[in-house]
């Protein structure tokens, strides 16, 4: 045995030869012992520079492969809402006004608009197919790209009106999760999957702004807020700016960021139940009320994206080892 190793060396690299998930099929078992313990450069362990057995990490499957449907509804949402917002431009032969915010006088807007359908209802389904999903996300990532950068221009023509700076992050919104989830499908290992921690935090800036966007438009804030939730109107109006800014903070600074992220995409969840439906049914003829309801969906598809990756990779962040005891009694079988 390497006079270099540790007791707790040992320990871990017997531990790993153990479980049969970690051991190749061509890995002999009669070379799975103290004295002759020899590991594949594929599944390198990282010891060095751990406190404790329970710190040592280990290389997963990437997380799409390994996470269940109900841990990825967020996937759904985001896509769901992107096929309702292909479905709504084929239908009505328009952007969803006002957020896709395409000017009246822009040359062939009607061929562009059922354009842009087809490609949102094509990325909304791809990204809902485990062959095509990193296609599709890549897709609405682009498309959501090009609306952000239509509001760019329109952000610095007046700066004090903060509307077109909101509706920039808003889409914005939409790019980061895209982005997370062109990381998630992404080859483990890639340039890109690594950076999905770099994306969540881009994301983490957009509930900034929507915050901003409340405390600036507080009156307007305060006519969509329902009459009848208790206890008043202007409650629920600093409740939900606080949240917003609260949310930030905790997904940037990765502090108890999960549940920052749950909340969040429960807010806007629940923006959409009591706002937007509503308005949906005391007036079904209107376009706006129409996309109004698809965006709300994309944006809590989009932070519920953002919080099932945080959660999974809190999840899947260390895997814990098996106590002395129980590899005592494998070294003893």
């Amino acid at each position: 045995m390497n006079k270099g190793w540790t007791d707790r060396d040992v320990y871990l690299l017997v531990k790993i030869a153990n479980r049969k998930d970690n051991v190749p099929s061509t890995f002999p078992e009669t070379c799975l012992n103290r004295s002759a313990l020899v590991l594949p450069k594929s599944r390198k362990v990282a010891i060095a520079h751990r406190t404790s057995p329970t710190d040592t990490e280990f290389p997963r499957r990437p997380m799409a492969k390994q996470r269940s449907i109900t841990a990825n509804l967020g996937l759904y949402v985001y896509g769901g809402a992107a096929i309702l917002l292909g479905l709504l431009g084929l239908v009505s032969g328009d952007f969803a006004t006002t957020w896709q915010n395409v000017g009246p006088n822009v040359p062939l807007r009607a061929p562009l608009a059922y354009l842009t359908a087809v490609i949102e209802l094509a990325g909304g389904i791809a990204l809902l197919l485990p062959r095509t999903a990193r296609a599709g996300a890549l897709t609405l990532t682009i498309v959501y790209s090009v609306f952000t950068l239509i509001w760019v221009p329109k952000a610095f023509v007046n700066l004090g009106n903060y509307d077109p700076i909101g509706n920039v992050f808003e889409e914005f919104s939409l790019v980061a999760a895209g982005l997370v989830l062109y990381a998630i499908f992404s080859p483990a290992g890639s340039s890109i999957a690594r950076r999905r921690a770099f994306f969540v935090l881009l994301f983490g800036i957009c509930p900034i702004s929507f915050g901003i966007a409340h405390i600036i438009d507080m009156p307007g804030l305060l006519g969509w807020i329902p009459g009848w939730l208790p206890p008043t109107k202007m409650f629920w109006a600093y409740a939900t700016t606080l949240g917003f800014f609260g949310a930030a903070v905790a997904i940037l600074a990765g502090i108890m960021a999960p549940l920052a992220a749950r909340l969040l995409t429960a807010e806007i969840v629940i923006f959409e139940l009591l706002v937007w439906i509503p308005n949906l049914s005391a007036g079904p003829g209107k376009h706006f009320n129409w996309a109004g309801n698809a965006i709300c969906i994309a944006l809590a598809g989009a932070s519920w994206v953002v919080s099932d990756s945080i959660s999974a990779a809190a999840e899947t962040k260390l895997v814990p080892a098996e106590s002395p005891e129980e590899v005592s009694a494998v070294d003893h079988r």
